[in-house]
This record gives C-alpha cells, structure tokens and sequence, in this order.
C-alpha cells in the first residue's frame, strides 16, 4: 500500500518529497546521486552561515558536538554519519520523503531512528523554509544525538508518543516536543543558550530567542507547555527553559495520562499569551 504525505501545519502547499519512495515505515533509501552541485553549495553555505552564528548562542554540548556531522562543504552521507553516531550513543539516522505520521514518528524514534528528510531547499528559499529539509533535520537535530542524555530523552519521547496516541493525546504531547526538541532553550552557568533544532537552523530566531526582549521566557514545566498552543511560521513569543537534559529525560520518566486528563480540564495558552506578572 502506498504511503501518504503529511499535510504540516495550515499549509496550502502540498508537500514535497517523493513518497513513492518510501516503504511501509516511511523511510527510504538517500539517493546520494540525485544531489546538484547547487545543492551541496546550499548546503555547505547554509552551514558555513549558521556555525559562525552559534558562539554565545547555541548550548556548550551542542557546539562540541556539531563536528560530529562530519562534512561541512557538501551533503554528508547518512551512512558516514551512522558510523560515528552509532558508536556514541547507538542511534542512527534513516532517510525519509518529508514529513511523515505520528506512528510512524514515534515508532522510528522509540527505536533509536531519527528520520531525516533527505532533499535540500532550493536557492531561493535560502533564508526561509516551510517544512524541514535535510540542512534544518541534519545540523539542527543530529548533532545532540550524539549526547547520551538527551539521545535518551528523544527515545523517551519516541514510546511516551507511542502510548499518547492510544489515549488521544498527540496534540498535547506534540507540545512538549516542539518547546523542547525544536525551540528549547537552556540555562547554562554563563547564560541562556538554545538548545532546540528550530532554533539552532535558523539564522535569524537564534540571536532573537536568546538576546530579545520581545519573547517571554519560562521555566518549563509540564502542564503549562502542554496547556501552549504553537506558530509553525513566525518566531516563538514563548520559549521555555530547562536546566539540564538530566531534567528533560527524568520528567519523561512520569506516567502522562493523569497529566494529559488535567491538561484537557484546563484552559489552552495562545502561541503569545503572557503570564501575569
């Protein structure tokens, strides 16, 4: 049976990738062949852009980390990649079409499998793009999985998704991945940092989720990023902040469905509602 690709966000643009590709699980094989010239440029100076904004900004384990993807002047290879992060933390990376179901999802990650969107954004979208593509997937989510905490935590979130969507609570847990996993910050000794993979793969909400004053800055706490509905397209005006990744994986150890029930009686936050004072 053929799969389907997954409408993201209010989207009037159907996706992109090819999922006749894909097997029954979603992923597929990188087709290493099918890259431009101009696409290995994009990336190389997409990367060559973003690593020069990350000093000051992106978290300590993140920047140790980042060398760890290997190439930084062409597209790497999944496989060269799986190597070296097989032996850290034994995760690995599978290539996927684009974005794909929650089951899925959460099936992938539960077992150590972070999907990875294996086509490149187009010169013109150089500054901004929709869905994720191999540049935001591989610079802004790999590099952490090579930190064993947080490795952990992201295969905690994988079988906690998987149990949430038996109880109807994708949407609630699916925010707690966005304000962490994709627009986390971090409290470090010598400041804020970010941690999350949206964060980190974009040149502009980098320097504005950790240096404005616009957004608001939480401590995060469970009920309260549930509770936080979210913008897929304009920066965060709420970001929540951990102190550790021992405290992301421990909070996940918790059993969620009395969580989700008094999440359900309570009242939703808007993207950009502020706490009172």
């Amino acid at each position: 049976m053929a799969v389907e690709p997954v409408v993201y966000g209010a989207s009037e643009r159907p996706p992109r990738g090819d999922y006749a590709r894909a097997g029954a699980d979603y992923t597929c094989a990188q087709d290493f062949a099918r890259y431009t010239s101009a696409d290995h440029d994009t990336y190389r100076r997409l990367y060559e852009r973003q690593s020069a904004l990350l000093p000051g900004l992106a978290s300590d384990a993140f920047i140790a980390a980042l060398p760890s993807l290997g190439a930084q002047d062409r597209i790497p290879r999944f496989e060269e990649i799986n190597e070296r992060l097989y032996r850290a933390t034994r995760w690995e990376i599978v290539a996927v079409p684009g974005l794909i179901p929650e089951v899925p999802f959460f099936t992938l990650l539960a077992n150590r499998k972070f999907p990875v969107t294996d086509w490149i954004r187009t010169p013109e979208e150089f500054d901004y793009i929709v869905e994720p593509d191999i540049f935001h997937d591989l610079f802004g989510h790999v590099p952490l999985l090579f930190n064993p905490v947080f490795a952990d935590y992201v295969q905690r979130y994988g079988q906690g998704g998987l149990k949430a969507q038996g109880l109807g609570a994708c949407e609630l847990l699916s925010r707690l991945y966005w304000y962490t996993i994709e627009f986390g910050l971090i409290r470090q000794s010598d400041g804020l940092r970010a941690y999350g993979a949206g964060i980190l793969s974009s040149a502009g909400e980098l320097a504005y989720s950790v240096q404005s004053p616009a957004p608001q800055r939480l401590p995060l706490q469970l009920e309260r990023t549930m509770r936080t509905r979210y913008k897929i397209d304009t920066y965060q005006q709420t970001y929540f902040v951990i102190d550790s990744f021992e405290q992301l994986f421990d909070m996940t150890a918790a059993d969620f469905a009395p969580v989700y029930e008094r999440v359900r009686a309570l009242p939703e936050y808007a993207a950009d509602q502020r706490d009172s004072a």
